[in-house]
C-alpha cells in the first residue's frame, strides 16, 4: 500500500496537479469574483514558472551536479545498476527496450567492457500492484546487457525491490553474503543523490557513476548566453521544461519522504 500511495499522492503536489486543483477551485468560486480571479492567476503563475527553462534547468542541475563523474573511475568488485531504464518486451515490441533513463544500462555495459568491475548486479522488481508487466526490470536489463556484449555469467540479478530504498536494502544484503563492501553505482544523475545516500546507509562504500545527464556544461552556458531566437523560445512556456521540473520535484519529494521515514 505504501508503494502505491508513494506513486499516487505526489501527483497532487506536482505543477500539473497543483494547476488542476487551482482551476477546480476557480470553477467552484466562480460566483466569488475575488477568489475566482486569485485562483486563476495562481494557476497561470504556477504553470509559467514550472514550464520555464531557467527554472527547470536550474532545479535539474542542483541535483545532477552533486555527483559529477571522476576523471578516472576506480576499480571495484561489482557495478550495481538500478532499474527504471527499461520497458517490457510486450507485443508488439520484439524485445525489452530502453526508455529515457536507459543510458544507465548502456553506461554500465561500457564500464564493464572497460574493466571497471568483473560483475554487474542489476536491481529492480515489479511493483506489487502492477500485473501487466511480465519480466522484471532486472530481467530486462540482463537481456539488454547480454546484447551489449556482457556475458550472462557476469550478471547477478536482484529482482525483489519495488523502490530505491529496497534497491539498496536487498542489493546490500545480496552483496554482504558475498563479502562485497564497495560498489560502483550506476543510475541517472538526477536520481544519484538519493540512491547513493541509501546505499551508503546500508554500510556500502559507493563510487558514484551517474548517467543520463539532462544538464550539460554546454546547454547550461547556452541558457545564459542565448541568441535572440533562443531567448524568445526560452521565455515561452515549454512542455519539456514542465516535465523536467516535475521530475526534479519528484526527486526532492522522494528525498523528503525518505528522510521522514528514517531511510536516509
Amino acid at each position: 500500500m505504501f508503494v502505491y500511495l508513494s506513486k499516487l499522492l505526489p501527483t497532487f503536489v506536482y505543477p500539473l496537479g497543483i494547476v488542476t486543483l487551482l482551476l477546480i477551485l476557480g470553477l467552484i468560486t466562480i460566483r466569488r469574483r475575488k477568489w475566482h480571479k486569485a485562483f486563476l492567476i495562481l494557476a497561470l503563475a504556477v504553470l509559467l514558472i514550472a514550464s520555464n527553462r531557467w527554472v527547470s534547468y536550474g532545479l535539474a542541475r542542483s541535483l545532477e551536479w552533486q555527483n559529477l563523474p571522476p576523471e578516472a573511475l576506480p576499480h571495484s568488485e561489482v557495478i550495481v545498476v538500478l532499474g527504471g531504464g527499461t520497458e517490457s518486451g510486450d507485443y508488439p515490441r520484439q524485445m525489452a527496450e530502453v526508455n529515457g533513463a536507459g543510458d544507465r544500462v548502456i553506461y554500465s555495459a561500457k564500464l564493464y567492457q572497460e574493466g571497471a568491475a568483473p560483475m554487474i548486479l542489476v536491481s529492480g522488481g515489479n511493483l506489487a500492484f502492477s500485473s501487466a508487466r511480465g519480466a522484471t526490470p532486472a530481467e530486462e536489463m540482463t537481456e539488454l546487457l547480454t546484447l551489449l556484449g556482457v556475458p550472462a555469467e557476469a550478471i547477478w540479478q536482484q529482482d525483489q525491490s519495488q523502490n530505491t530504498y529496497e534497491d539498496a536494502l536487498y542489493s546490500a544484503a545480496f552483496l554482504q553474503e558475498k563479502e562485497i563492501t564497495e560498489v560502483i553505482l550506476v543510475t541517472s544523475a538526477m536520481h544519484m543523490p538519493r540512491a547513493k545516500a541509501l546505499f551508503e546507509n546500508q554500510g556500502l562504500s559507493v563510487i558514484a557513476a551517474p548517467a543520463d545527464f539532462t544538464i550539460t556544461e554546454q546547454n547550461w552556458q547556452n541558457l545564459f548566453h542565448p541568441s535572440f531566437g533562443e531567448l524568445v523560445i526560452n521565455l515561452l512556456p515549454n512542455a519539456s521544461a514542465l516535465n523536467l521540473t516535475t521530475t526534479v520535484l519528484k526527486e526532492y519529494f522522494g528525498l523528503a519522504v525518505y528522510r521522514l521515514r528514517g531511510w536516509l
